[in-house]
């Protein structure tokens, strides 16, 4: 999503060659693949632990950190390191946001027009907002100190990561959506009048 904005904005001339259908299938196979492969690699892991603790756990979601606490095994290294693998592919995304912004806001603050700004920043922001919710929220429930670690901050810390930021883009969809059916009232309206 910020790969398009950042080639609407900062290359909107280019947009067709740089953002067609082909790109967008790689890019979509790529994100898709990637995400895949980290699954089944944690997937792999988890089945193989064993577990001595019981198999019941006060979390919201079956979690990574929270199944490593119940398993008795010596394979923490194998854990951590699957752990620091999607880590790196999570920051690796991030780092492409940033950049993309960066550029973004560059591009933003040269535009003359106080409205065109206006209305490119009111695009852009929404989304980076759920964004920084996602990352924040998911960084802290999974780099957090096991000292201020308790069963309702983890429920809570899900939730935030996990329910939010796609209830966050409905709203956000249905917000752009209000303001086109408000737009496209408003100009049937003048139609009318005219006539």
């Amino acid at each position: 999503m910020c790969y398009d904005r950042y080639v609407s904005i900062c290359k909107n001339l280019h947009y067709g060659t740089l953002l067609g259908s082909r790109v967008c299938a790689h890019m979509a196979a790529a994100a898709w693949a990637s995400a895949f492969l980290n699954a089944l690699l944690h997937m792999a892991n988890t089945f193989s632990l064993p577990l001595c603790h019981g198999n019941a756990l006060g979390q919201f979601f079956c979690e990574i950190p929270h199944i490593l606490k119940l398993s008795c095994s010596h394979s923490k290294l194998r854990d951590h390191g699957l752990i620091v693998l999607s880590a790196s592919l999570y920051f690796g995304c991030f780092v492409f946001m940033v950049f993309s912004y960066v550029q973004i806001f560059r591009a933003l603050l040269r535009i003359f027009s106080e409205r065109s700004r206006h209305k490119a920043f009111s695009t852009c922001l929404p989304y980076l907002a759920v964004l920084s919710l996602f990352f924040s929220t998911g960084t802290f429930a999974y780099l957090k100190p096991s000292s201020i670690s308790s069963p309702s901050l983890g429920l809570a810390l899900s939730i935030l990561y996990s329910v939010m930021p796609p209830a966050l883009n409905l709203v956000i969809y249905s917000l752009r959506n209000q303001e086109l059916k408000a737009a496209v009232w408003k100009l049937m309206t003048r139609q009318v009048q005219k006539h």
